[in-house]
């Protein structure tokens, strides 16, 4: 076939095609509601509107939101495209670096605090959000030194912690931000046409500006100092183009909220057509953005036929999450640099030996479990709790530490060890210190198998376990499948977890919105909290691992440190490294699976603990595997105290204090390598 006229059918089909199937999706969607209208009355409703009820509600209500979809969508897109190409990262979007997060929590935080601030449906804090944001993922990851892998990682840091202080002022003043728990995941829900009045003159301005820096844009893929030659201020083009980016990207959550992966999909669907000229790509990626969108919102309602309003955002997850996955396997190597296979994998800095580190570790443990027992809504009181137990009797005191503050204190304590000694198998098998059961989708999974068990198929409590270990499981057999293929490379697992997690994690969305659970307890649940827990959830779910597993990984610990000789090595030395790593792991997905069902998805701990354990003790699991232990119950001991305290009689979630402590710690390591 001639090469112009294959170019030009391309063409028609990328902008043709993609045009009509934008006309052909908006007509379905505007199709769609509660109530059937029949087609002639939608095309007289557009053409010839009359004054009937019919006419209004699609004038006023779904022709909106049709209309919302499209420019949202292509508005996102547009912004993928920019941020791709000014971080000269493939995997760049607003939601990837984080910037759907800071701008979330900017309208959050203003809704709660500053509310005068709100003006223009919160533009202005979601643009200086978003703005804040890309800087501190662009600074901690490396600035332009960064390479694709440590920018998406840091973005996934800030959105927890983002997200973890979200949770915060949503648990605490729900009165205040009622209503934000839906637009938070992402809605495209209009009443009239306010929304698409309001983001319409902001996305023309930044999608102009963008259309008006497309030949400078160019040149930035050819490299800065080419562009440089060629006479471009580069930091002036870098500046105003993420400028412009951040605005669509703020404009749209303010009105739709934060709805991700539609900027990595939309333009990497253009960029697989062939396109590379930022001209074509940006016009191309508006309309294919649209089109993203405007499917999810459809899938949403063939999803929920009862119109219940399932969030958008949680759909283009499941949509995006896969791509996401797709892409960082279709990737080269080379794309992600050997150096971050050692990326925070933690060196020994304080020499110190065990006889020292454990009864330091158990004296931390013991001397916090002490001072939350004697801890509750009236401060500190270590003369009652002394005088419960060695002096006069107090019946309800009694039963308060003993029924109250002491299970939940020895369920916090096994729940971190369960979760740290998780961690740091599956940073031993993957070979990867950046695995952590919620960072790489064992604990999504977990819930959604105790989410499904509680609320789709109705079953009693004793089956959560069940259903946790089950869905842990399943995530467990996709991520060592993934795993197998990316060839067990630590920087690629990474990356791919990011993708496992989202989906399970929209998932989970779909189904606390399905539940109708309440936002507070909807949150609490998310993030993981020991509130409320007691001898049931130790004895049920947590002294098992304990008990069983534990044992049966010392037996097994030194495979650790074979496999972390490398796989030549360890196959020499007689280790059959597949069946190694899928007994160790299933090891690790089970402790994940039972501190999931006892005490909700709490992340970092796996993380965390074991790095600070190498900060103390060096690499050898042998010696890693006490410490580990020790410092996970430590960590979650004091969390749980702190959540009970710091606003009291409220409660903060354990799981939020965790993040909001070890989002930080992660990124300074990070910063310290960059």
């Amino acid at each position: 076939m001639n090469e112009a006229v294959r170019k030009s059918m391309v063409a028609v089909l990328t902008f043709g095609g993609g045009t009509a199937l934008l006309c052909i999706l908006t007509f379905i969607h505007i199709n769609q509601g509660s109530v059937s209208i029949p087609t002639g009355t939608i095309i007289d409703s557009v053409f010839a509107p009359e004054d009937t009820l019919q006419h209004h509600t699609i004038r006023m209500l779904r022709l909106p939101r049709a209309v919302m979809g499209i420019i949202a969508g292509g508005a996102l897109a547009v912004a993928g495209v920019v941020l791709q190409t000014v971080t000269k990262n493939p995997l760049s979007s607003a939601s990837t670096l984080g910037i759907h997060s800071g701008t979330y929590f900017a309208v959050v935080f203003s809704t709660v605090f500053f509310p005068a601030a709100l003006v223009g449906n919160g533009i202005i804090v979601a643009f200086l959000g978003g703005i804040l944001t890309f800087l501190i993922v662009f600074i901690l990851s490396g600035g332009n030194s960064a390479t694709p892998v440590r920018m998406v990682l840091a973005g996934m840091i800030v959105t927890f912690l983002f997200s973890s202080l979200t949770s915060v002022l949503q648990i605490f003043y729900e009165n205040e931000t009622a209503g934000l728990f839906l637009w938070g995941s992402g809605t495209l829900v209009q009443n009239d046409w306010s929304g698409v009045n309001f983001s319409l003159p902001f996305v023309v301005i930044g999608l102009a500006v963008i259309l008006g820096f497309t030949f400078k844009m160019d040149t930035l893929t050819l490299g800065d100092d080419v562009a440089v030659a060629l006479g471009q201020n580069v930091n002036v083009v870098k500046f105003v183009s993420i400028v412009a980016a951040v605005l669509l990207t703020s404009v749209t959550v303010s009105v739709v909220g934060p709805i991700g992966f539609v900027g990595l999909v939309a333009p990497h669907i253009i960029k697989l057509i062939g396109y590379r000229k930022h001209l074509p790509l940006v016009i191309a990626s508006f309309i294919w953005g649209g089109n993203v969108l405007l499917f999810a919102d459809v899938l949403a309602r063939v999803i929920d036929p009862s119109f219940s309003e399932l969030p958008v955002g949680a759909i283009t997850a499941l949509i995006g999450a896969p791509w996401l996955i797709y892409l960082v396997l279709r990737m080269k190597r080379s794309k992600y640099g050997e150096e971050n296979s050692a990326v925070m994998a933690g060196k020994k800095t304080i020499s110190m030996p065990l006889k020292v580190v454990i009864p330091l570790l158990i004296s931390i443990i013991i001397l916090t479990m002490i001072v939350s027992l004697a801890s509750g809504n009236y401060g500190f009181e270590p003369v009652l709790l002394w005088n419960t137990f060695f002096g006069e009797s107090n019946d309800f005191m009694l039963g308060l530490i003993v029924d109250l503050r002491l299970p939940r204190a020895l369920v916090a304590l096994l729940s971190g060890m369960i979760l740290a000694v998780s961690g740091l198998i599956f940073q031993g098998v993957l070979r990867n210190p950046l695995a952590d059961p919620s960072v790489i989708g064992i604990t999504s999974g977990a819930g959604v198998g105790a989410l499904l068990t509680m609320y789709v198929f109705g079953v009693s409590a004793v089956w959560v376990p069940i259903g946790a270990m089950a869905g842990s499981f399943v995530f467990f057999v996709f991520v060592m499948i993934l795993a197998i293929r990316a060839q067990f490379q630590p920087t690629i697992l990474a990356l791919l977890g990011i993708g496992v997690s989202a989906f399970g994690s929209a998932i989970i969305q779909i189904l606390v919105v399905q539940a109708d659970m309440g936002v507070a307890s909807a949150l609490t649940w998310l993030s993981g909290t020991t509130y409320a827990k007691g001898w049931s959830e130790l004895l049920d779910f947590l002294i098992w691992p304990v008990v069983i597993l534990f044992p049966l990984l010392l037996i097994r610990i030194r495979v650790l440190d074979t496999l972390s000789l490398g796989d030549d090595t360890a196959k020499g030395l007689g280790l059959n490294i597949m069946s190694a790593r899928f007994q160790l792991a299933l090891i690790a997905t089970l402790l994940a699976a039972f501190s999931v069902a006892a005490v909700g998805a709490i992340g970092f701990v796996g993380l965390i603990a074991p790095h600070a354990a190498r900060l103390l003790v060096g690499p050898s699991n042998q010696r890693l595997l006490p410490v580990t232990i020790l410092v996970g119950g430590a960590l979650l001991v004091i969390a749980d105290l702190f959540s009970r305290t710091l606003l009291a009689p409220n409660e903060i979630p354990s799981g939020i204090l965790v993040a909001i402590i070890g989002a930080p710690y992660f990124l300074w390591l990070m910063k310290k390598r960059a």
